[in-house]
């Protein structure tokens, strides 16, 4: 009390002038529904944005994302111009930001993923500024280093109380996991949920909470949960996907570290979505129950959790609506945050405790360096989600691609992009071969003493010759063991790959 008294004369205090005291004539239980606005207009003019700051959406609805075009569209109308747009990720259905780029709305992106006709018109020069892309571990660490500052963050939800707290795995449009929205709403100075409908309060568990919201919007649709599980994120039925999921549960398998307690993570892409289908099969067979599956989990994941072939599930994005309903209904299916996911920075990152992760790629280069986020003629056309976050840190990374697409080869000469570095990956599995990184000596000499496919090849260089001849011959005349060998001596191999 002496301390307070040589800054503040008690005596003199009275309701209207006490510290961090406000008065106001109201009626009792007003600011109750406070936060609550009439429309999303109203949620702007609040927020207090300006022209020049960032605004951020989060993607776990992906493909069925309604939100994002609709907001932009009430933003645009209002005037501003100028914007960065920091989402977690875009998708086609984001095409129409084409639009507002072009009038001067957004004028610089950060984001994981870009695709579709967006993707195309940004490669091919619509933007001044380039685009900044980064892995869903890295967006967290721009916010916590503060090169990505979130203004105003607009985070949409099924469901969600008067007061903001709310969750993906309740109302009528689940989407799952909100573990990206989780930064927004962590870094953030204005945060506005948007939801379809309005629970009792208090609405929990919840993924974002009371003390992180500052505005509510009743709006009648946030995203399409059916279109969650489209596109990358889709369960294969190709033949040759599967082949190459049968393989990787092989390689899976003969690694060492297929054993009691194993940890997995499954990437975007069919064919090592569903790998897991392969693997559980084999668990069963053993007798093996994995400690958690992470990342974007899958349906699949589901069963496996309800096998009791895996014992906890770690959910930072829900791909489907049985992992979104899942989420809600068993206490083993744990929704966690970016931070916790894959934040390189973070004090406890989920994927320095991962021992497996299977992932996709548009192409591969001879030294392991893989692209996911631009095709064979440099447009953007993917993401760069968790990839290069995993591989980095998992005990073993395995690629799956087939050696092929069409014409065109997977495997090449030099990847257009960069995302993961070939230092972190340990193994590619192709329809035609797999082959292990001579990096990983442990792991390549392992391979030698078991049987893993039909088809095996120890050297890179051997491998990626074959796909230069396949390119151009698209039937090899030798069996592919023997162009192996004979190859694997030449010294010129390199210069019949397509570049």
């Amino acid at each position: 009390m002496k301390d307070i008294e040589k800054y503040v004369n008690p005596k003199a205090l009275t309701p209207s002038n006490a510290p961090f005291f406000r008065y106001e004539e109201k009626n009792k239980g007003e600011e109750r529904r406070a936060k609550l606005c009439l429309s999303i207009e109203e949620a702007i003019y609040r927020s207090g944005l300006k022209d020049g700051m960032t605004i951020s959406f989060h993607h776990a609805f992906r493909g069925g994302d309604l939100l994002l075009n609709n907001v932009m569209n009430v933003i645009a109308k209002m005037g501003f111009k100028n914007l960065t747009l920091a989402s977690s990720s875009l998708a086609s259905v984001h095409d129409p930001l084409i639009e507002h780029i072009q009038n001067g709305v957004v004028t610089q992106i950060y984001t994981s993923g870009l695709r579709s006709k967006l993707g195309e018109a940004i490669s091919k020069g619509l933007m001044q500024k380039p685009v900044q892309i980064h892995s869903h571990g890295g967006r967290v660490h721009l916010l916590q280093s503060g090169e990505l500052h979130i203004d105003v963050a607009f985070l949409g939800v099924p469901v969600s109380d008067e007061f903001g707290n709310a969750n993906g795995y309740s109302g009528r449009s689940k989407c799952g996991s909100l573990g990206y929205a989780m930064m927004d709403a962590h870094y953030a100075d204005y945060v506005v949920v948007l939801s379809e409908s309005l629970e009792a309060y208090p609405n929990v568990p919840a993924s974002l909470h009371q003390d992180q919201v500052d505005a509510i919007v009743v709006v009648d649709e946030v995203g399409d949960p059916s279109k969650i599980g489209a596109g990358e994120t889709r369960m294969t039925t190709n033949p040759k996907e599967l082949l190459l999921a049968s393989l990787t549960a092989k390689v899976i398998e003969h690694s060492g570290l297929f054993q009691e307690g194993f940890s997995i993570q499954t990437g975007t892409g069919g064919a090592s979505l569903a790998t897991t289908v392969f693997l559980s099969e084999r668990m069963e067979e053993k007798g093996i129950q994995a400690s958690f599956g992470l990342g974007g989990i899958t349906g699949t994941m589901v069963y496996m959790l309800k096998r009791g072939l895996i014992k906890n599930l770690l959910d930072v994005q829900s791909f489907d609506e049985f992992a979104a309903k899942s989420l809600g209904e068993n206490k083993n299916h744990i929704e966690i945050s970016a931070n916790e996911y894959a934040n390189p920075s973070s004090k406890g990152a989920s994927i320095k405790q991962l021992d497996i992760v299977v992932l996709s790629a548009l192409e591969v280069d001879v030294a392991f360096n893989v692209n996911v986020i631009t095709g064979s003629k440099g447009l953007l056309r993917g993401a760069s989600g968790g990839h290069s976050d995993t591989a980095a840190e998992a005990k073993l990374s395995i690629i799956v691609a087939p050696l092929t697409r069409g014409r065109i080869p997977t495997v090449t000469k030099r990847v257009n992009t960069v995302v993961t570095p070939g230092e972190s990956v340990d193994v590619l599995v192709t329809d035609q071969g797999i082959a292990v990184n001579p990096k990983n000596r442990e792991l390549r000499d392992s391979k030698k003493q078991a049987y893993m496919s039909s088809i095996f090849i120890p050297c890179m260089s051997a491998q990626l010759r074959f796909a230069g001849n396949l390119h151009r011959s698209h039937t090899p005349t030798k069996s592919l063991r023997s162009f192996a060998t004979a190859t694997a001596r030449s010294s010129t191999w390199c210069d019949n790959l397509p570049k």
